[in-house]
């Protein structure tokens, strides 16, 4: 079930990611410049950040089962839609297909994990599952790159159909068929007014890239992310079950997760948009080869998978992912000092250590995140969780899309080859904000879920 549930989140994940190393090739073929085909990175993010508060209420209704099923097929459909497009305008509109599919995939399958695997072997079945879904995103520019080079970009999407097929059936004879009795109403005003403000800022953010587009008219989109949050709170306090339970963020653990866990997806998703046309762009390196450069990460997450649930164990959460959060900083600012002529090796030492630090870190966040959550309410938390996952993603690509177009449009022409650090430099001052709050955590937090043993001033044990 684990395994499973982990290759539709490594599939929704490789296909976010595969194209990053297919950018310079898809720009070519619609004729607009890179920055600009960030906006197939973001609309498809956008689906699934505004689909996914539904996601525990049409699981809860029609079922577990059904409901992984039916986003895989929606998942398929928009695939092939993207591997038709003609023009930029209908990869985004196909991208947004596939995101409502990816929107069910996810927390759906994550709820399932929570419902069957008892606290005690969450942590252990959580590294078997953010094994493939911190594998996909840097896998994802690999194969992106070897398609992009030897066939087409457009064989990103087609490669999903009979992975999507095989998934549809290993679904239906080994996923159980979970649905709530009598689900609670469905918050339609609450979905429509969180969705709206999600696509205003993730719209807002992609549009200021863009050059040429109005400002006015992105500001305009901005400027409804916090009349629809305003809106929202105000609603949400007269809805007994609203989409998105804010009340869940009272649960130290998963609010400290949320925080921290957003600021390092911000500055994870930064390196990954960055990489590869940093490769491309200005080190001559093909779409293939820098898709094999970024593959050394994948080999350094591998390795810590196996290493991770015993180091909980032994530290606990708060040491340790403290710890594994200064290794996200650290990558940002030397590959900001990153220039031609160095040595190859040295860039693919980083990157193996970047992911083994992102797999311990990751496994952390998604663990103690429900380490403390009420069985009844994971459902709730794992809509919200997700949403704010999918979100500070499409942050992390919207800003380091914007800092390159701001770098081309307001540094000196000689200052113009800095932009590639300057991104990489302001990735890490977002991936390091994530320390404080993690200081915050109690040394013995998530204690239940890792069996970590914490030695109070009195010499007595707490579990």
């Amino acid at each position: 079930m684990a395994l499973i549930v982990a290759s539709l989140m490594m599939m929704e994940q490789i296909d976010g990611t595969a194209l990053t190393t297919a950018l310079p090739a898809m720009a070519g073929d619609f004729h607009v410049d890179i920055p600009q085909t960030s906006i197939a990175l973001t609309v498809y993010m956008l689906g699934l950040a505004a689909l996914i508060p539904a996601s525990g209420h049409v699981a809860e209704r029609f079922g577990s089962r059904t409901t992984l099923r039916c986003a895989v097929v929606l998942f398929l459909s928009g695939s092939l839609l993207c591997g038709w497009a003609p023009n930029l305008v209908v990869l985004a509109l196909a991208r947004l297909v596939q995101g409502a599919g990816g929107a069910m995939m996810v927390p759906v399958g994550r709820l399932v994990i929570l419902q069957n695997v008892p606290k005690s072997e969450l942590l252990a079945a959580m590294a078997w599952v953010m094994l493939p879904a911190t594998i996909g995103p840097m896998a994802g520019p690999v194969l992106g790159g070897v398609l992009t080079s030897w066939l087409s970009w457009r064989w990103i999407f087609y490669i999903n159909i009979p992975l999507g097929l095989l998934a549809i059936v290993m679904t239906g004879r080994f996923i159980p068929q979970i649905r709530a009795v009598r689900p609670p109403p469905f918050d339609l005003r609450g979905n429509i007014l969180s969705a709206t403000g999600l696509a205003g800022l993730i719209f807002g953010m992609e549009m200021l890239t863009h050059p040429g587009f109005p400002p006015v008219i992105s500001f305009g989109l901005l400027l409804l992310a916090p009349l629809c949050a305003g809106a929202y709170l105000r609603h949400a306090r007269g809805v007994t079950h609203p989409v998105l339970d804010l009340s869940l963020l009272r649960v130290a653990t998963f609010r400290i997760s949320v925080l921290a866990g957003g600021l390092t997806r911000i500055a994870t998703a930064g390196i990954i948009f960055l990489l590869p046309s940093l490769l491309q762009t200005r080190f001559g390196a093909s779409a293939a080869q820098s898709g094999l450069i970024t593959f050394i990460a994948p080999v350094g997450a591998l390795v810590m998978r196996f290493a991770a649930p015993r180091i909980y164990r032994g530290r606990g959460f708060r040491t340790v992912m403290c710890v594994a959060s200064l290794v996200l900083p650290a990558v940002c600012l030397l590959l900001a000092g990153f220039r031609p002529g160095m040595p190859m090796g040295w860039l693919l030492g980083l990157l193996a250590m970047n992911g083994m630090g992102q797999t311990l870190l990751y496994t952390g966040y998604n663990t103690i995140a429900y380490a403390d959550m009420p069985k009844p309410r994971m459902g709730t938390a794992t809509s919200l969780y997700s949403t704010c996952q999918q979100v500070m993603l499409t942050m992390g690509i919207c800003l380091a899309a914007g800092m390159l177009a701001a770098c081309h449009s307001v540094l000196p022409v000689k200052w113009q080859g800095q932009d590639y650090s300057l991104t990489f430099m302001a990735c890490a001052l977002v991936a390091s904000m994530a320390l404080p709050i993690l200081l915050r955590l109690s040394a013995d937090a998530g204690a239940t879920v890792s069996g970590h043993e914490h030695i109070e001033n009195t010499g007595k044990k707490r579990y």
